[in-house]
């Protein structure tokens, strides 16, 4: 295990618990106490997380919380968009689904749905809509992700690139006014652009909460001019030369 995967699985334990101490994440880890603090020292340094009394704390502002977690976070504000994106869709649309929390949303909404065909690399969608009668879900990739079960390796990018669809259904960390839609990884810029490459059609599916100024870093490929975001807030002033070719829906959340 490289170092960069004990930052991350001290990264989930954290944010999905709030606070863990030292001799729990080395029981977790398998490692020692002593390796648990020079690991940490980096992520304290740098904000990640804070360390206090011999345990490690949650910076929730600066890091995605694990899947479920950001799920019940807006979760009526994610709902209410879930039920708008869901009127958009007839049987047999085939769609390709990022794997966000409002998408999972989505998701749920869909099942009311039937003879869809779904790509996505999301575990939690994928399952969700396979047992519906008369859908076809392709699951995109093999090694999945800890905090969300999500796919990123090969094999995700190629069964997403065999395949064309309609609707691409898309997700953001945060908007920024003047950096525009923003991630935290590098493979969900990567996989984003992906999926928006075999869609027809983008809805952006995000909620109020993510339009904020942020320290989010990665900036997500620009959304295509025609392109749908639909949200519970209508955005303020500062975000309408980012969203002016956008069509924006507002729903009652």
């Amino acid at each position: 295990m490289t170092m960069s995967k004990y930052e991350q699985d001290i990264r989930n334990a954290v944010a999905l618990r709030g606070s863990v101490s030292v001799g729990e994440l080395a029981e977790l880890l398998q490692v020692s106490d002593q390796t648990i603090r020079r690991i940490v020292r980096p992520m304290v340094d740098r904000g990640e997380v804070e360390k206090v009394h011999g345990a490690i704390v949650s910076m929730q502002s600066l890091i995605d919380p694990p899947f479920l977690a950001r799920m019940n976070r807006n979760k009526q504000a994610k709902i209410a968009i879930a039920n708008r994106v869901a009127q958009m869709i007839q049987p047999g649309d085939a769609i390709a689904i990022d794997t966000g929390s409002t998408s999972a949303f989505v998701a749920q909404a869909l099942r009311q749905h039937q003879d869809l065909t779904i790509v996505t690399n999301s575990t939690f969608i994928a399952s969700t809509l396979a047992m519906v009668p008369g859908n076809r879900v392709y699951m995109a990739g093999s090694e999945l992700r800890s905090h969300d079960g999500a796919a990123f390796d090969q094999a995700a990018y190629r069964t997403i690139a065999a395949h064309h669809t309609k609707w691409a259904l898309l997700s953001a960390s945060s908007v920024h006014p003047q950096r525009g839609f923003l991630v935290q990884e590098q493979c969900e810029a990567d996989m984003c652009s992906a999926l928006m490459d075999i869609a027809d059609h983008h809805v952006w599916a995000i909620d109020a909460s993510k339009f904020t100024d942020t320290q989010v870093q990665l900036r997500l490929p620009k959304p295509v001019p025609g392109s749908t975001l639909t949200t519970d807030q209508k955005p303020g002033q500062a975000y309408f030369p980012i969203l002016a070719q956008l069509t924006v829906e507002v729903t009652d959340a």
